[in-house]
């Protein structure tokens, strides 16, 4: 399937928008699907992000070289010491691309972290905990509060990553049809719920050590010894998931109840009652949640008294908690926290029988993981010449000098921040590619304006998150489509923009509304992480 796809029915030929889909003609909707067009055009004629970054690593050369040239310096305010712009294609720079690419790989900030992370969520999601944590989420919910269950289990479903869409979006229309509702509200809410609001999580996910290491590794360009960790955000991200369940249960139940309402049936509208037993829990899956759930308390309880005593190891200098290395070394915490608990939950339902099941689930995710380690390869290097040829210093020192002489502040800095990244997002849906893009640029420039790189990353999740719900550049989008199609054939892109476009603007304004709030009372981010 893909997005130019036109399904034929009764009511319709190939090449025409079906007639009995009220509202999709409207004036403003035509133009929404122009630009959808439009873009989704020019975002097929980008490369795949591997060859993007080296593109752009050759660019990088060009511009580096032009810089030199003109002996383009300016001075480091943090050191009082004169910023060069050295050249990529001069014996040094020629001398460093060889050289220095094992190293620039193997340091690269996320590379250690993600990997750490997913040895233990690998073991979590093959021993089917996650699948049955999402499903629980939903399958003994009130009818009256089922949107917004289904949209916080959303919320608590980005620990999966993309597994997230294939898991939770079939199992929302089931269990909204469930409970005598329309699946394709179902569909919707959990759609967007995983992509609008993919960076919001209760819980610490793999985004989370991703985003982090490459906001430290633009950060280092101003201080050498930042370090922004995947906890930097998590109390601004757990009030997130919360607010934005919220918005999308008040869009849906407002607004999306009434445009369902008035699609017209058709006869290839799949009516037959879905099979109960795939939402309700096995009896070995519920105990293997409740031997989790325990070994969870059980863990978080050992490493709570273990941090008690002042003079406690996983106590940091001077016994402080925040800098402690339960926080610093939180990848591995976590990867061994989900380790434990999918054995455990394995165990008590029979898919993991024994110890050398473990290392193979690992091996397994690791194999998952393959198509973003060769993308942090070049992702890494082009980062590393940034750094070193001084571009990204010398563009951050004059784009803050520039924003301070016209007189902008954090706040005004923000919404630019967000504008820029969302019409960015609407053509390239991996968040991890583009804050790569911009973070070199928009973190120390706001670092040099004394405004801390977890602000800035904080304020770069709602931007990468709020238009993947809308964007046909994002698989999923194509695929949310096709499950939509099941229970309405004529269905096409129009029909899913129409249903995403209210919440995805919704969230867009509500989210930023809070960060701005969260802003002006000065909460922390995260655990040692100010927001200003």
């Amino acid at each position: 399937m893909n997005s130019n796809d036109t399904t034929t029915t009764p009511d319709n030929t190939p090449g025409r928008t079906p007639p009995d889909k009220p509202g999709d003609g409207s004036p403003v909707l035509s133009g929404l699907l122009r630009l959808l067009g439009a873009i989704e055009r020019a975002g097929n004629k980008l490369p795949h992000p591997f060859w993007l970054f080296a593109v752009l690593s050759a660019i990088l050369a060009l511009v580096s070289w032009v810089l030199a040239a003109a002996d383009v310096s300016v001075v480091d305010p943090a050191s009082d010491k004169t910023v060069a712009v050295r050249s990529l294609v001069s014996a040094d720079g020629v001398r460093s691309l060889i050289t220095d690419a094992v190293t620039n790989y193997a340091t690269f900030p996320p590379l250690g972290t993600i990997l750490v992370v997913m040895l233990g969520v690998a073991v979590a999601d093959k021993s089917g905990m996650l699948t049955a944590m999402l499903r629980a989420g939903v399958s003994r919910v009130p009818a009256r509060w089922m949107t917004f269950a289904l949209a916080f289990t959303a919320m608590i479903a980005h620990i999966a990553s993309d597994a997230a869409y294939i898991v939770l979006v079939p199992l929302g229309g089931l269990a909204f049809r469930a409970i005598g509702r329309s699946p394709i509200l179902g569909i919707v809410v959990a759609f967007v719920g995983v992509s609008a609001g993919y960076d919001a999580s209760p819980l610490i996910t793999p985004v989370d050590a991703v985003l982090s290491g490459l906001t430290t590794a633009a950060a280092h360009t101003v201080d050498p010894d930042y370090v922004v960790t995947p906890l930097s955000n998590y109390f601004f991200s757990l009030a997130s998931s919360v607010v934005l369940a919220g918005v999308i249960t008040f869009v849906t139940e407002k607004v999306l109840v009434k445009r369902v309402a008035a699609l017209p049936p058709e006869p290839e509208e799949n009516t037959a009652e879905p099979g109960l037993g795939e939402l309700a829990q096995r009896p070995e899956e519920a105990r293997g949640l409740r031997r989790a759930g325990l070994t969870l308390l059980v863990f978080l309880a050992v490493v709570v008294v273990m941090m008690i005593p002042s003079g406690s190891p996983l106590r940091g200098e001077g016994g402080s908690i925040v800098e402690s290395p339960v926080l610093s070394g939180i990848a591995v915490v976590l990867g061994l926290l989900f380790a434990v608990l999918g054995a455990v939950y394995g165990r008590a339902t029979g898919t993991v029988r024994g110890s050398r099941d473990i290392p193979d689930f690992m091996a397994q995710g690791m194999r998952e993981m393959a198509p973003i380690l060769v993308l942090f390869f070049a992702i890494s290097q082009f980062l590393a010449y940034f750094k070193w040829t001084g571009v990204g210093q010398v563009l951050a020192i004059r784009g803050a000098d520039l924003l301070k002489d016209l007189g902008v502040t954090g706040p005004i800095a923000f919404l630019g921040i967000v504008v820029i990244c969302t019409v960015i997002n609407l053509a390239m849906t991996s968040g991890s590619a583009m804050w790569a893009l911009v973070s070199p640029v928009f973190v120390p420039m706001l670092m040099l304006l004394h405004i801390p790189p977890e602000a800035t990353q904080a304020i770069y999740r709602i931007a990468d998150s709020c238009t993947n719900a809308i964007t046909p550049m994002s698989a999923y989008f194509v695929m949310t489509l096709g499950f939509l199609q099941r229970y309405r054939r004529s269905a096409g892109i129009g029909t899913l923009a129409s249903l995403t476009l209210p919440l995805s603007v919704a969230m867009l304004v509500a989210w930023t509304l809070l960060f701005y709030a969260w802003w002006a009372l000065g909460i922390p981010l995260g655990p040692g992480a100010p927001v200003r």
